[in-house]
């Protein structure tokens, strides 16, 4: 009976057009760091995974180079964006040869399906900067995105390796049962459970919601602690923080990049300076594979708190999981703001739920986590 099964499992594989990897390691190829984090969570021990971007580095901007082909020759899973964010990724799967991962084959994952897109653009100009065609493609910077891309990497294994996919599966629940708790805390999702509570944060609609059903004292986690950035003015280098800054209530009254991937210029540069001491706004956030000359003249005229962070795993040291990258937004963000309300006499706007509590400094000194200048 043993024999039977397991020739009726290779033949069903076989069926599907995917090589069988019983007792075999499956080779998981990505493009970003985030995207390998993930997939060595719900992989576990059947996966070994490889990413071609450095977490310091620019997805926008990755040149093909043979070694990145190399690594995809004999991949059983590659995971990209699937939007215009690695537009080489296809040029280097090309020169793979890996029939098994182009697009539309069972080895090849699309990280964006089932996210709706924000940013969509109008216009395709291209006098409009780097647009991108289909909506803002940087993903991953919204831990509700991060618990979708999981189960899109989940469902990619379980076709490449099928005997593996119930292990898969129950990394996949375990994962997104983190995701849930560290964004909402344990006893909000035990009260109203993420089917109510993902809507809602995902519309911005949640502490609202909260606030008229007298909820916000249950809310916890990253969401909690998050809290005091609600309605808080913010500059950002480029548009790669959408995601986020919707999530936690932000408020992005400008770029340091005049159009997406086109340099400030010295005008853009003044009439940013001016703007942010019109409109007070305390705090710049910035990838930190940016050039930081311009984010810290503007830090030097005006008194704003450059924030210069990683946007993907890997991107400084400890920053080994997407839960230490989540956190890591976090901490810096909540201890600048800190540090600009202290700076300014306490004058400063506190946004929903005041100054974020004391534990926070325990983390990062205050002065390395607001930039590192």
């Amino acid at each position: 009976m043993k024999n039977t099964g397991r020739l009726l499992s290779m033949l069903f594989v076989a069926c599907l057009g995917v090589p069988s990897l019983a007792g075999a390691t499956v080779k998981v190829v990505t493009t970003l760091t985030d995207y390998a984090a993930i997939a060595r969570d719900v992989g576990g021990d059947r996966v070994e995974v490889q990413a071609i971007v450095a977490g310091n580095a620019d997805a926008h901007f990755i040149k093909p180079k043979p070694s990145y082909a190399l690594m995809l020759r004999d991949a059983d899973l590659f995971v990209s964006t699937g939007l215009d964010l690695e537009l080489w990724a296809p040029v280097v799967v090309n020169k793979a040869g890996n029939r098994n991962i182009v697009d539309g084959a069972p080895g090849y994952v699309t990280a964006f399906q089932g996210i709706e897109l924000m940013q969509k653009p109008i216009s395709l100009d291209r006098s409009g900067g780097g647009v991108h065609v289909y909506g803002n493609p940087h993903i991953q910077t919204s831990p509700l995105n991060a618990a979708i891309i999981a189960r899109n990497i989940a469902t990619g294994l379980c076709k490449v390796d099928p005997e593996g996919c119930e292990s898969y599966k129950l990394n996949l629940a375990v994962f997104t049962d983190e995701i849930a708790r560290r964004l909402y805390g344990e006893r909000l999702v035990e009260v109203l459970g993420v089917e109510a509570l993902d809507p809602l944060a995902r519309t911005g609609r949640l502490v609202p919601f909260l606030e008229e059903h007298a909820l916000v004292g249950e809310l916890g986690g990253w969401l909690g602690e998050g809290l005091p950035l609600r309605n808080r003015k913010i500059i950002c280098y480029h548009k790669n923080w959408i995601y986020f800054t919707t999530l936690f209530g932000l408020s992005v009254v400008d770029y340091v990049e005049p159009k997406p991937g086109i340099p400030p210029t010295a005008r853009h540069v003044a009439e940013l300076i001016d703007l942010i001491k019109a409109e007070h706004i305390e705090v710049l956030l910035a990838a930190n594979y940016f050039e930081r000359r311009k984010p810290e003249l503007i830090a030097d005229r005006t008194g704003i708190v450059p924030v210069v962070v990683p946007t993907s795993v890997g991107g400084e040291p400890g920053v080994v999981t997407y839960f230490d990258l989540v956190d890591t937004w976090l901490i810096r963000l909540l201890d600048a703001f800190a540090l600009a309300d202290e700076t300014s006499g306490g004058q400063g706007h506190h946004g929903q739920g005041g100054h974020h509590d004391s534990h926070h400094d325990g983390h990062h000194d205050r002065h390395q986590s607001s930039g590192d200048r």
